[in-house]
């Protein structure tokens, strides 16, 4: 399996959900960058489990334990070794000779020839996504020295939308990832949260679309074609778990647009290049013009639901009813908030150490 991302700063990702622990290795980040390990728990509780009505009742504190890299509050040019260890698992729930639809259980049963972890999705959890968020949250504290702020909020749950990126502005921004339930217009959230209680009730789910944003970035990021900013972030997006959709600016509203509207006018603010618009999300042939980069990513419904639902048996190989029981979130999006920024956070200090 490639559970390595990145050129220069690089994070590998391990663990199974129902294992020892789960973690992350980050090498490559800048030597001598004070890290605050008290903000990077900050952001790991924003996704850990256990702590709303609206996530999975499991209850992991999820506390990082960092074995390498750091000395007296400072990166020493060492990878990061972080561990956080699983303490609450109840492996009983999990069927191994039943794939749950919409998992990946039947997929890793024929590739790995029925060896990979079934236990809570083992590898292939959102779980392991803790990793990702510890080396996202250092990302960002070296990345806000340099001028650049990252936040997200939840776009859409279910039918329910939130306003959408206007004016983008640090303070903004900084305020959206101290939110467990980030949002541009507080008003949805009623709304939005009766959607999520109501699915669970029928034991059902509910997806969304969550919106990251991206201010003081350098123009010059990214390089045409194969190797342009719009292609690593979005491997990097589609790498976390129930990411179907990935689109920048407009994105696939801009394909009912014509080019007139479309296109972002060139202008001067203050003697410096900017765009009237803002539809390309900050990105032009693969490389950052100096806008705000945005994007967004379409999260699918959670898949463990407890309606009854149709699998086959990978003993006898006949088709027979399945109703998954256990710990699941009726709607990950609230806890997934965090994991967009971390992936766009490592993105943007990649690029940043590799293209200028």
């Amino acid at each position: 399996m490639s559970n390595t991302w990145g050129r220069k700063v690089k994070i590998t990702i391990f663990g199974e959900s129902h294992g020892v622990g789960i973690g992350a290795v980050i090498d490559g980040l800048p030597v001598g960058e004070a890290i605050d390990l008290q903000q990077v728990q900050l952001q790991l509780a924003r996704r850990a489990p256990g702590n709303s009505a609206l996530a999975t009742p499991r209850k992991e504190a999820d506390a990082l334990e960092v074995l390498s890299g750091l000395f007296e509050g400072h990166t020493t040019g060492a990878p990061i070794c972080g561990v956080i260890r699983n303490t609450n698992t109840r492996s009983k729930d999990y069927t191994p000779q039943l794939p749950r639809p919409g998992h990946a259980d039947l997929a890793a049963y024929l590739k790995y020839n029925g060896f990979s972890d079934y236990r809570g999705g083992g590898h292939f959890s959102g779980r392991i996504t803790a990793g990702l968020v510890a080396g996202g949250a250092m990302a960002m504290q070296i990345l806000a020295r340099r001028g650049i702020a990252i936040g997200a909020h939840i776009a859409q749950i279910e039918n329910i939308k939130d306003d959408t990126f206007n004016q983008i502005t640090s303070s903004l921004l900084q305020g959206l990832t101290e939110s467990d339930f980030p949002l541009l217009n507080p008003q949805v959230q009623s709304a939005m949260t009766r959607a999520v209680l109501q699915a669970k009730q029928q034991q059902d789910s509910v997806g969304g679309i969550i919106e990251c944003a991206v201010c003081g970035v350098p123009a010059g990021l990214g390089a045409p074609f194969f190797e342009s900013l719009e292609s690593r972030m979005a491997s990097k997006m589609f790498s976390v778990p129930a990411v179907k959709g990935v689109e920048f600016g407009a994105g696939f509203g801009m394909a009912s647009m014509r080019g007139s509207t479309a296109n972002d006018d060139i202008i001067l603010q203050n003697g410096k290049f900017a765009t009237a618009t803002n539809n390309n999300g900050g990105i032009n042939g693969g490389i950052t013009n100096g806008m705000p980069i945005v994007v967004r990513a379409a999260v699918k419904p959670t898949p463990s639901i407890s309606q009854p639902q149709t699998t086959v048996d990978l003993t006898t190989r006949t088709e027979t009813a399945l109703t998954v029981t256990g710990r699941h979130d009726p709607c990950i999006i609230p806890r997934a908030v965090c994991v967009i920024e971390a992936a766009v956070a490592l993105c943007i200090l990649d690029a940043m150490e590799t293209d200028l």
